[in-house]
């Protein structure tokens, strides 16, 4: 596991519960230390790392597989410094600021030669640490791949559904922050779960438009790596993309709010760059969301907008 933030080091627990030899790799050796010696993560508090995880700040030299569990934004210098030994699976979501990159285009840069997957879904690491039950998908062009990862992370409570659609799931995972942030912020403007829902619905036929442009199919954003991870996004004040729109809906800025975190919520720098990948793709939520984030406008005049679009049939 590549990243020992909350979700690598939930992986970590799942993967060693399937019975995998499991190496979660931290950054900071400090912090790395202290993982170990107390058999906890300040990043998940309460989730017990079994005496079988070896948590180092040396990253590995070789494995069955990578799971890189670290920000979209940082992935690529981390990736670099992994060998080209093993398939390698993204467990991030986003686009890349500047390059406009989907995960696995990043990894097909650095690694061209390098099996690659990626993990996605509506999972909450706190609750997969804790081993409450949940699904997920893997997507890669690769069957055999699909099935080595399944079978690596996979138990009764951790569900791992194949997928041959890497361009939808990672559209799916990395659209849904931004709409989670309008979602957010259309409760903490206390517009009502009736505008919130619709924002969901609407905001789900944009995820689809922009898999099917991008050569995705529109179905894999109905399953679990589109539907699923938006309705949980959307819906739960624990999710770090919801809770900031919670509070720029309640006027809060948005640097306040960043300076007081110190989690990442990436919808923040997936917003801008969703838009500039989508190009002439029709996406007014996730538009609306990228102009209110970099100060072009503001969500009560954003909000006017998107209410006063053309009628049209669904």
């Amino acid at each position: 596991m590549i990243g020992a933030g909350g979700w690598g080091t939930a992986l970590a627990i799942q993967a060693a519960q399937a019975g995998a030899a499991v190496t979660l790799w931290a950054r900071d050796p400090a912090r790395a230390a202290t993982i170990a010696a107390t058999r906890e993560n300040p990043r998940l508090p309460g989730a017990h790392l079994a005496d079988e995880i070896r948590v180092t700040a040396e990253l590995p030299y070789a494995a069955d597989a990578f799971l890189i569990v670290t920000p979209l934004q940082h992935m690529r210098a981390i990736a670099a410094r992994l060998p080209a030994n093993a398939p390698m699976v993204c467990c991030a979501k986003g686009i890349e600021a500047g390059t406009l990159r989907l995960p696995l285009e990043i990894l097909a840069e650095l690694h061209p030669q390098t099996p690659t997957a990626v993990l996605t879904g509506p999972n909450f690491a706190r609750e997969v640490a804790a081993s409450q039950p949940a699904a997920t998908v893997v997507a890669s062009a690769d069957p055999a791949l699909r099935a080595q990862i399944a079978d690596l992370l996979g138990t009764d409570m951790f569900r791992i559904y194949g997928n041959d659609d890497p361009i939808g799931a990672q559209v799916g995972g990395a659209a849904k922050n931004v709409i989670a942030i309008a979602a957010g912020a259309v409760i903490g403007a206390g517009l009502g779960k009736n505008a919130r829902a619709g924002l969901i619905t609407r905001g789900l036929a944009e995820l689809a438009r922009l898999a099917t442009a991008l050569g995705g199919r529109a179905e894999t954003v109905m399953g679990l790596s589109g539907l699923g991870d938006l309705v949980l996004t959307c819906t739960s004040p624990t999710s770090r993309n919801y809770s900031l729109g919670l509070a720029l809906g309640r006027g809060e800025a948005l640097a306040d709010v960043l300076a007081a975190r110190t989690t990442v919520a990436e919808g923040v720098a997936t917003a801008p760059a969703l838009v500039a990948r989508a190009g002439e793709v029709d996406m007014p939520i996730c538009r609306a969301v990228a102009d209110c984030l970099q100060a072009r406008t503001t969500l009560t005049r954003a909000i006017a907008e998107l209410l006063a679009r053309p009628r049209r049939d669904e």
